[in-house]
């Protein structure tokens, strides 16, 4: 149930179609299913009782992770009057979305069409490319980084670090944010290596977990994501690696079940979520495993459907303009707690959780991919610790009113680098 409303009769209850763009085949494939049938899974469970008043339905189609095919999907999309779009999975695909729509919604007034990104991070999304149209539901990469470096900061057993990123604009952020975040926090730790991999070709990650081994690395940060990461998982511990790893999405479809018991302490998650969480979350993983026999390891599209419900509640109306205009500086209740969307640059502030892969045990009961193991929260970093000053000039439809705010430059004063231990749970 998605805030406490009362069940309204199926036949009273208007149909809002959210259309899905992301890959279903390709190598990604796996990935983008999995989405889309946590989407699916959680709309079935807003739509029994939901206080907009109406019924969401997902409608699946297929990008191939590729760009052209991302706008080509938005056109068919809109072709059949769809007025939401959900996409994730790579940031090219986001950034050349978010402005396919907002083409769109500046040629077709009255038509206009809502973005909900729910993966994409790169933080030019909520930057230099930010959109009135565009709403990003997870943490930007300078935000995680800030949870992930300061985390690696109060390990001072931590003095070699090597950067195993995807050859893409997220991939490169990664990177950029590391070694400026790093510089600032622990400037005697060394960055003895960086790779950057071509997305969904490498099938074999031996040579790079070589040169990790070669470096001497104590630690390796890595965003990668989909087979890139469960195949450098699977070098790493072919190769005998060592090194504590770093990762944004180590609880993604089949990694876990790639760690195993082999890297107990080893394997760091810094994400939005930690399976172990109280609450709604532990209802939404139970559910989802017994329908799918796969873990719900997107809890983000709970909070997609909690903003467009809490939203339409408070618009009194499902028109996507209304919509976002309601959006703004929105707090609402989601899995993770009380959560807001900022208005300035249209990005979720939430917690962000440091997770170790260990045993499950009466603490951390949740057995990820039925492996007995399980990621054990660590530190809790709330939006206050991660959250950097909007840098997003946002142009809003039906108003000559701009909100500017100046880029700052990453500096002691934009970045946390006091010795303070986290709060912990």
């Amino acid at each position: 149930m998605l805030l406490g409303a009362s069940p309204v009769k199926a036949r009273e209850i208007p149909t809002v179609k959210l259309a899905f763009i992301d890959p279903l085949t390709g190598p990604f494939a796996a990935v983008g299913q999995n989405q889309l049938q946590s989407w699916q899974f959680v709309a079935d469970r807003v739509n029994r009782a939901n206080t907009a008043g109406v019924r969401f339905e997902i409608v699946p189609f297929d990008n191939k992770g590729a760009v052209q095919d991302t706008v080509n999907a938005l056109q068919a999309a809109v072709d059949q009057g769809i007025r939401y779009v959900l996409q994730g999975d790579g940031s090219g695909a986001a950034l050349a979305l978010s402005k396919a729509v907002s083409r769109h919604n500046s040629r077709h007034p009255g038509k206009e069409v809502l973005y909900l990104n729910y993966a994409a991070v790169d933080p030019a999304l909520t930057g230099s490319d930010c959109s009135f149209w565009h709403f990003a539901l997870q943490p930007s990469v300078p935000m995680t980084m800030q949870a992930m470096t300061d985390d690696i900061r109060n390990r001072p057993e931590i003095k070699r670090v090597y950067l195993i990123e995807q050859d893409y604009s997220f991939g490169h952020q990664v990177a950029k944010y590391a070694r400026e975040m790093l510089a600032l926090k622990r400037p005697d730790i060394q960055i003895v290596g960086e790779d950057f991999v071509p997305l969904g070709q490498v099938k074999d990650f031996s040579p790079y977990i070589a040169k990790v081994q070669a470096s001497k690395a104590d630690c390796v940060i890595t965003a990668n994501w989909g087979p890139d990461l469960t195949l450098l998982i699977k070098a790493a511990q072919q190769g005998g690696l060592k090194a504590d790893l770093y990762t944004f999405y180590a609880s993604s479809l089949g990694a876990p079940s790639e760690i195993g018991p082999h890297d107990a302490g080893r394997v760091k998650l810094v994400y939005y979520s930690e399976p172990n969480l109280p609450g709604v979350l532990q209802s939404l993983q139970k559910g989802f495993s017994d329908k799918y026999k796969q873990d719900f390891s997107v809890p983000v599209t709970y909070t997609g459907l909690a903003l467009l419900t809490a939203a339409m509640t408070k618009a009194h109306s499902t028109e996507p303009l209304k919509v976002a205009q309601a959006m703004e500086g929105l707090k609402f209740h989601t899995f993770n707690g009380e959560v807001t969307m900022r208005a300035a640059d249209h990005q979720l502030l939430q917690p962000i959780y440091v997770s170790v892969w260990q045993p499950v045990s009466s603490a951390n009961p949740y057995n990820v991919e039925q492996t007995g193991y399980t990621f054990a929260l660590e530190h809790t970093y709330p939006p206050g610790k991660t959250t950097l000053p909007a840098q997003c000039t946002m142009q809003r439809p039906l108003t000559t009113e701009v909100y500017p705010v100046k880029q700052p430059k990453l500096s002691a004063s934009a970045v946390s680098t006091s010795g303070a231990a986290p709060a912990s749970r």
